[in-house]
């Protein structure tokens, strides 16, 4: 029997989170017997491993800058119709000569409307294929304020969409508590847990070995905008009590080189300084203290490793998402949270101070963790024609 054919649209702008987040369902995709294409709009990131697929690059976009006022192509010229047309073209080619089984694309309608000419027209391209439509959504949304996008979006899932999959879990965060919206839709929602990236069996090729233990880990993500996290924790460090242990900073792949070479000027000796680990879920797992921002993937990596941690959420150009989580998870004693209009070096040392003197596996909590697996399964049954 030939592998059911799963086109998955996804679109990163500034950080790699939601590639990221794709990668898992990827793996757990493919782990399940789906053929799966990704077609991505991003920039490339060439060291993310999204597993046995095929990968097809659309003509890469990203965010202008922090405050995503913006879109611009891949040399910073601000995305036109013309460039929309082509991009639309390429995607309905693929379909066409895919001919996918099923197809899932990640945020929109409920973001991404940068987009919307091209993801509109695979919207109807499906429905008249009779081609299901999933959506990948995470578990909070950034309210713009805009009862017509609310309003057009509701219309857009009841018109083309199977099933809103929300990368959450209900027990812990409901899509109503974002999406004002969530109960005309509610027929069409479907909760999987959240996704999380799990760490490989070993070793990946070309990873350092042996893995460190004991350190106090500070990461940034993609490394767009980590910086300023970066050079403060530098800052806090011979404020802690954990000035004399290990410290790795991991930059992330984005970073512009003139910032990373500060930050290599500034690094003491007993700091690492990398751009990128292929291992990072196992050294996240065996460090003493983990100081990052609070993106959806690190904090559901944090909480699967147990791991000490310290967070602070990225929150320019009105982004919501990273704080409410962070806050929620902070309030339950899982996470010792500093606000991005509080950070300073002394108090992202107390706070990793706090952090420390917990007993590790503080973040192993009674959240669904298994949302890329049940994501896979839900697909599964859908195709099958049972209920999940």
């Amino acid at each position: 029997m030939s592998k059911p054919k799963l086109l998955f649209w996804v679109q990163h702008l500034l950080g790699i989170g939601h590639l990221r987040r794709a990668a898992a369902l990827t793996h757990a995709l493919a782990a399940d017997g789906f053929a799966v294409t990704v077609v991505s709009g991003g920039m490339p990131v060439p060291e993310l491993d999204l597993g046995p697929v095929d990968l097809i690059q659309l003509a890469p976009a990203r965010a202008a800058d922090s405050s995503f006022a913006g879109v611009v192509d891949e040399n910073s010229r601000a995305i036109d119709d013309e460039w929309r047309d082509a991009r639309r073209a390429h995607l309905m080619a693929i379909f066409d000569a895919l001919q996918p089984d099923l197809v899932l694309i990640e945020l929109y309608p409920f973001g991404r409307r940068a987009f919307r000419t091209e993801l509109n027209a695979l919207l109807v391209a499906c429905t008249a294929a009779r081609i299901p439509v999933f959506v990948s959504l995470r578990d909070l949304l950034v309210d713009k304020g805009r009862a017509d996008r609310v309003a057009e979006t509701v219309r857009l899932v009841r018109d083309h969409v199977a099933k809103v999959l929300v990368h959450g879990d209900p027990q812990f965060l409901r899509l109503e508590q974002s999406f004002p919206a969530a109960a005309e839709i509610a027929d069409r929602i479907a909760y999987t847990g959240y996704v999380v990236n799990r760490p490989p069996e070993g070793l990946t090729a070309g990873s350092p070995a042996p893995i460190p233990t004991g350190e106090v880990l500070v990461s940034a993500g993609g490394g767009a905008v980590g910086r300023l996290l970066l050079e403060t924790a530098l800052a806090a460090r011979p404020l802690t009590r954990l000035a004399a242990a290990p410290w790795r900073l991991v930059t992330g792949p984005q970073i512009p080189d003139s910032d990373f070479r500060v930050l290599e000027a500034a690094a003491p000796k007993g700091v690492a300084l990398e751009r990128f680990r292929a291992d990072f879920q196992q050294i996240l797992a065996c460090c003493r203290v983990s100081v990052s921002q609070a993106g959806y993937n690190t904090l559901m990596e944090i909480l699967s490793a147990g791991t000490r941690s310290v967070v602070v959420p990225f929150a320019d150009g009105g982004e919501s998402e990273q704080t409410v989580r962070a806050r929620l998870l902070a309030a339950r004693g899982l996470l010792e949270l500093v606000e991005a209009d509080a950070l300073t070096p002394a108090s992202l040392a107390a706070a990793i101070d706090r952090a420390d003197a917990k007993p590790r596996g503080t973040g192993l909590a009674a959240i669904d963790l298994d949302g890329a697996r049940q994501t896979a399964a839900l697909l599964r049954h859908h195709l099958a024609g049972r209920p999940a």
